[in-house]
């Protein structure tokens, strides 16, 4: 096992559409590609405990999504933060660094980002792993309510304001990663500290509050999403905090829909299922993507 091995992580820069991207990287690189992309409000820093576990087993590289971790994104870019700029920044990156083949390890934001990059180049992908990464309307829970009245009136000072001052600040924060979570103990305090931290850089508020008005326009994909599922029928862990008040149990189970050999596992834990079961996910992305016995 990796754990029991020494494995270096690389921390690097990539330059690609105009964005110089963060990126950790740790394998050896003839290995099978597995990139690992994160979601809201965290980074490529949520898979500081996973990389080590697999380094063994994958290439394993994780970016920084513009507007989040140490991704440098210049002023002059004019970047417009929607998940379709995202999703072309990725397919830019992926091409950046040559990599033509790979697994998806999708979470939260990275769900969306990471299936425009499948719909893009569907063929490179050879596995899929969803660890509370939706793609079905039943997967979005109650904790949407907010954002949901914000799709709904979108030039509204008003709740633009509620949503900053329920979610973008550090107690917000926290409450995302122990929310769920049978002991908030076993929680590293450095992650939801260092999100918060990052989330104060002058104007990234704005950013992601630009961003949860556009998630909308992910359900609009939803069904082409499906359809690569459905097509590709890749092998696929859907393995998912049950807890999670943002994206529900249903949203798991939704995905044997479009492919009937997808294992989904669901874990008593909340979104940042990372965080309390590393161990058992690594285990679980070893036998179902990389094809090891149980």
């Amino acid at each position: 096992m990796a754990a029991n091995r020494h494995f270096p992580v690389r921390y690097r820069f990539a330059e690609a559409d105009g964005v110089r991207i963060f990126y950790r990287e740790s394998g050896d690189e003839r290995l099978p590609v597995l990139l690992l992309l994160h979601g809201f409000p965290s980074s490529s820093h949520q898979f500081r405990e996973l990389i080590p576990l697999l380094a063994d087993r994958f290439h394993l590289i994780a970016p920084d999504l513009p507007g989040f971790g140490f991704t440098e994104v210049p002023a002059a870019r004019n970047y417009t933060y929607t998940f379709d700029s995202l999703g072309k920044t990725v397919v830019a990156f992926v091409d950046a660094l040559g990599l033509k083949s790979y697994a998806l390890y999708v979470f939260d934001y990275g769900a969306p980002t990471g299936l425009r990059l499948a719909l893009a180049h569907p063929e490179r992908v050879t596995g899929f792993i969803s660890q509370n990464g939706n793609a079905y309307l039943e997967g979005l829970g109650d904790a949407w309510a907010p954002i949901r009245a914000y799709w709904a009136d979108p030039t509204s000072a008003a709740i633009r304001q509620q949503i900053r001052e329920a979610l973008l600040h550090l107690e917000g924060t926290r409450w995302q990663y122990v929310h769920g979570v049978a002991n908030p103990e076993t929680v590293a305090p450095e992650s939801y500290t260092l999100d918060a931290l990052l989330l104060e850089r002058p104007g990234n508020k704005e950013i992601q509050l630009d961003l949860f008005l556009d998630y909308a326009n992910n359900l609009k994909l939803y069904p082409e999403f499906q359809q690569f599922f459905r097509d590709r029928q890749v092998p696929s862990l859907i393995i998912w905090g049950k807890n999670d008040p943002f994206f529900i149990p249903p949203g798991a189970e939704a995905y044997r829909r479009d492919n009937p050999n997808a294992v989904v596992e669901l874990l008593d834990t909340g979104h940042f299922a990372l965080e309390t079961h590393v161990g058992h996910i690594a285990k679980r992305i070893r036998e179902v993507i990389g094809g090891e016995k149980p």
